[in-house]
């Protein structure tokens, strides 16, 4: 979800008589169901639910929030709420997770990237809507709330008993690898995203060994607040383009630059990608890789290249609606697409995990597999500023994670063959 502030539009001309007679059709069938259905119906029930298929008919990320719905909404970008943290789409008309958030009770439980939920508390969930499953599975907290679910590699449907929680969603955690060598993981952009960015940056920055390189993690961040995404990209890039959006509207049309104020040092990036990197986070690392800042390593992103805007309404409700599509630095359209990794290097699970196990399909869905998608145009703890012995990775966990390994012994070779560079240049 990449979600942009609301700008109002010119009124639009006046409804032509083909329009009219569309809308007599409308209320002809809304007295019809009211006078003749078996059961009563309120014409404020019958509009809503014509107005939530005429907007969730549209591309998967449109929808009409009603006013709880828009409510809980705006608690979420500020930072917490009650539930199971797992981000859900559809695909093909089946509830499908993108990926769930780090730490939170569904990704302790063991759902997965690709887990297609069929039952919601034993309630089939075909025909139901990506609002209404959030609305199902968010709940009291200690409440419990059972996924039946699909996948891949498993003979039979699972169910997954998960007891609610307060997510808070920490959406900025850092540490050290080693001495010398950063590690900061952005697992969502909330209201809080580069504040919390900047105080990770000074950190690791402050220890007493200088910074030779930094991991940027994005791998499942499923995106959130434009602004958020412009301004933390704004923190590695001195000068030039960081994400321009075009729609049909002149007033969708924007460019966002950078500012020549930095936060970040000159010292190597690394930014880890993957099937569930989207929206936002495509953002900064198309802008990164765009402007040669960064490389960008793990497997492609999730290719989320649109902005659905937050319109409210008079219900006291709002819209979110798709209306343009975002382009890196460079020009590149990631709608459908996603950002193509500089190296390719996939997610082996740890042994454990895989032993005695059949190769798992790779579950994982981007934007392109997603029904009514739109075309492309033409572990840490939050570090304990006092103490350098609490900031570092722990050791087994890097051990079990074969890219964030890739990325720093990226990072070390870059330390040692850039000065090899720097000495042939001035020779040649």
């Amino acid at each position: 979800m990449l979600l942009a502030p609301y700008l109002p539009t010119p009124q639009s001309n006046a409804a032509s008589d083909d329009e009219y007679q569309q809308m007599r059709l409308l209320t002809e069938v809304l007295e019809e169901i009211k006078q003749k259905y078996v059961e009563e119906k309120t014409s404020k029930d019958l509009i809503q639910r014509a107005i939530k298929g005429m907007v969730d008919n549209l591309d998967p990320h449109s929808s009409y929030m009603s006013p709880e719905e828009f409510k809980d909404l705006q608690i979420e970008t500020k930072g917490s709420f009650y539930g199971v943290g797992i981000e859900i789409t559809s695909k093909d008309g089946v509830l499908t997770v993108v990926s769930p958030i780090e730490d939170t009770p569904a990704y302790k439980a063991g759902v997965k990237a690709g887990d297609r939920i069929i039952k919601i508390d034993g309630k089939l969930t075909k025909g139901m809507t990506t609002m209404d499953a959030v609305k199902s599975i968010r709940g009291a907290q200690g409440s419990k709330v059972v996924l039946t679910v699909m996948r891949d590699d498993a003979p039979q449907l699972i169910d997954i008993a998960i007891t609610r929680d307060l997510i808070p969603l920490h959406s900025v955690r850092y540490n050290l690898l080693e001495d010398g060598y950063g590690y900061i993981r952005i697992s969502n952009f909330q209201e809080t995203t580069t504040r919390d960015l900047i105080e990770a940056l000074q950190t690791l920055q402050s220890q007493k060994t200088p910074l030779r390189g930094l991991v940027l993690d994005l791998r499942n961040d499923p995106g959130g607040l434009l602004q958020e995404a412009v301004t933390a990209a704004d923190q590695f890039l001195s000068g030039g383009v960081i994400v321009s959006t075009k729609g049909r509207n002149k007033n969708q049309d924007m460019v966002f630059n950078a500012t020549p104020t930095v936060t970040a040092g000159d010292y190597p990036i690394i930014v880890l990608i993957n099937q569930g990197s989207a929206s936002a986070s495509e953002i900064l690392a198309g802008a990164l890789q765009d402007h040669k800042r960064a490389m960008v390593v793990g497997s492609p992103s999730f290719g989320k290249g649109s902005v659905q805007t937050i319109i409210p309404l008079g219900d006291n409700g709002a819209l979110r609606l798709t209306t343009a599509r975002y382009y890196t630095p460079n020009g590149r359209s990631i709608q459908a697409k996603g950002i193509e990794p500089d190296l390719v290097v996939p997610f082996d699970p740890p042994e454990e995990e895989a032993k005695d196990k059949p190769a798992a399909k790779d579950q994982s869905i981007r934007e392109k597999d997603l029904t009514g998608a739109i075309a492309a145009e033409g572990d840490a703890a939050k570090a304990d500023k006092k103490s350098d012995s609490k900031l570092y990775y722990a050791k087994d966990k890097l051990d079990k994670d074969n890219q964030l390994r890739r990325a720093l012994d990226l990072l070390k070779a870059w330390q040692v063959f850039a000065p090899m560079s720097t000495k042939n240049t001035a020779a040649n």
